[in-house]
């Protein structure tokens, strides 16, 4: 296990500037509740991640992508083929979630790095979710939403990254139409 409390801890609710967040990116162990439900169409609730043990990843331009142990995940996950790599934090591992009373499994909407490279290693085998499920709620049979503390996120726009926007984090975001070349 590694030891993480030299990891700086990020501060509760305070106000950030995302252009002011550091390239190369920063991990950071957050104090926040992290969770994932998962709500059915006709309003059940399953508890997909749980915890208060993450870590958040800030990279400039971006809304804090955060992370969640292994030991938070209170649903089976299946691992798909899909691979993807960040030249910070290495190849990335996606996951699929298959809801509850639900015909349509969301896939390659959750992902970890088996083998995090450099100051990443802390989030081995960590779980990232969008913001999410990236599927019209009628198809899924319902809709995830993520919180950090009580807040519900607000998602990145576009379908690449993966950052949750809650109401202390400002400034013009990478992801949209005309962004991708800042």
């Amino acid at each position: 296990m590694t030891d993480t409390s030299q990891i700086p801890l990020a501060p509760r609710k305070a106000e950030e500037d995302v252009w002011k967040y550091p390239r190369p990116p920063a991990l950071q162990r957050t104090p926040n509740r992290l969770r994932v439900i998962w709500t059915t169409n006709d309003g059940t609730e399953t508890v997909i991640a749980d915890t208060t043990e993450g870590f958040r990843v800030l990279e400039t331009t971006h809304p804090p992508t955060y992370y969640l142990p292994p030991s938070s995940i209170k649903v089976p996950l299946e691992k798909t083929s899909r691979q993807t790599f960040c030249e910070w934090k290495g190849k990335a591992s996606y996951h699929t979630f298959n809801p509850p009373s639900a015909s349509n499994p969301i896939t390659n909407r959750i992902w970890s790095y088996p083998k995090p490279t450099g100051n990443f290693t802390p989030i081995k085998d960590y779980l990232s979710f969008y913001a999410s499920p990236g599927i019209d709620k009628t198809k899924a049979g319902g809709n995830w939403k993520c919180y950090v503390d009580d807040e519900e996120v607000g998602v990145q726009e576009g379908d690449f990254y993966g950052g949750w926007i809650t109401s202390n984090i400002k400034g013009k975001m990478k992801g949209g139409p005309g962004t991708w070349g800042w």
